[in-house]
């Protein structure tokens, strides 16, 4: 596995990590002993980039991670604070204020069982409290070891540059994919500007881009993505399109259309890491191949000359800053 640069004070990464969201929510049931399995699985592919947050699970992904990771001091794994969630599964909140990144930052320690986060991401911005504020305090994480490297997610290119003024960022993590493509147009040249890494989340689309799905009722009980208003029933069929051109260049290249969307994104940049999510070791090794996969102009053209897909990213945007 290759590794890439993100941002300029010394973070390297394997070009593909691990997204670990699903093995604790939001896919249906879990099963910690598989996904261990494949946690372990992805150290022997060579990835070492990790991604989890505080809210996966309400904690609950943390301390599998965590657990999962233990006394491993080659990987990079990445936490997120900023989502606070309620007793009502549909209830979210946003907090940057100082003193809950302080609270969030300690609590993500003991969760993990480690004595620093290597990678330490506003997993929302406030919009009421200024980013210099959210920052800063960070920033006073890293000062006392806490913390090693700083990101932002769905972050805009303003906030980006207020919150690097105030404490290098070395990573923005944001969703980049053929089913969402608006960050190469101002976000990712901002972050080129700044010299900051961009971290791919969702570069499969969420699972739509592997070409799974048949219809907006294959999602059972406890997946989200029966809320995803671009897999809805109205949009569905529409957004197919996109799946049908990954199929066409997959076929071409004998691999499968999980590949080609990874190898997509790979392609945008040597800056860019995609983080992948699953819980099976077989997908997770289908996915390491994409590294290995280079597609030339033609096919390049032939994915991307597809229109965007219908219908928002979220049920409810108004937490994504801009």
């Amino acid at each position: 596995m290759h590794h890439r640069k993100l941002g300029a004070r010394g973070l390297e990464t394997s070009a593909l990590g691990l997204g670990c969201m699903g093995m604790s929510e939001f896919y249906g049931d879990s099963d910690d002993e598989q996904s261990i399995a494949t946690i372990d699985r992805a150290l022997e592919l060579g990835i070492d980039l990790f991604d989890t947050a505080d809210m996966y699970g309400r904690g609950e992904n943390e301390r599998l991670v965590g657990a999962a990771l233990a006394d491993r001091d080659e990987v990079t794994v990445a936490t997120k604070f900023g989502i606070v969630r309620s007793d009502d599964p549909t209830e979210r909140s946003i907090n940057g204020r100082p003193e809950y990144v302080r609270e969030a930052i300690d609590a993500s320690l003991a969760r993990l069982g480690s004595d620093h986060i290597d990678l330490l991401y506003q997993h929302r911005v406030d919009p009421d409290v200024p980013i210099e504020e959210t920052v800063g305090t960070m920033a006073e994480a890293v000062d006392a070891g806490k913390v090693r490297y700083l990101g932002l997610s769905e972050a805009a290119p303003e906030t980006i540059r207020r919150a690097h003024a105030t404490h290098p960022i070395s990573a923005l993590q944001t969703e980049l994919s053929l089913w969402e493509r608006t960050p190469l147009v101002e976000i990712i040249p901002a972050c080129r500007e700044l010299g900051i890494g961009f971290v791919a989340y969702s570069p499969l689309g969420r699972g739509f881009l592997t070409g799974r799905f048949g219809s907006s009722e294959d999602f059972g009980a406890g997946d989200f993505r029966g809320r995803d208003p671009r897999m809805s029933e109205e949009n569905f069929e529409r957004n197919m399109t996109i799946v049908e051109a990954v199929q066409r260049v997959a076929e071409g290249k004998d691999a499968t259309a999980a590949q080609i969307a990874l190898a997509w994104v790979l392609s945008q940049g040597d800056d860019i890491v995609a983080i992948p999510g699953t819980r099976r070791p077989e997908r997770l090794e289908e996915n390491a191949a994409a590294e290995e996969i280079e597609l030339d102009e033609a096919e390049i053209r032939e994915l991307e000359s597809v229109e965007p897909p219908a219908g928002d990213r979220y049920a409810d945007m108004s937490s994504v800053d801009g």
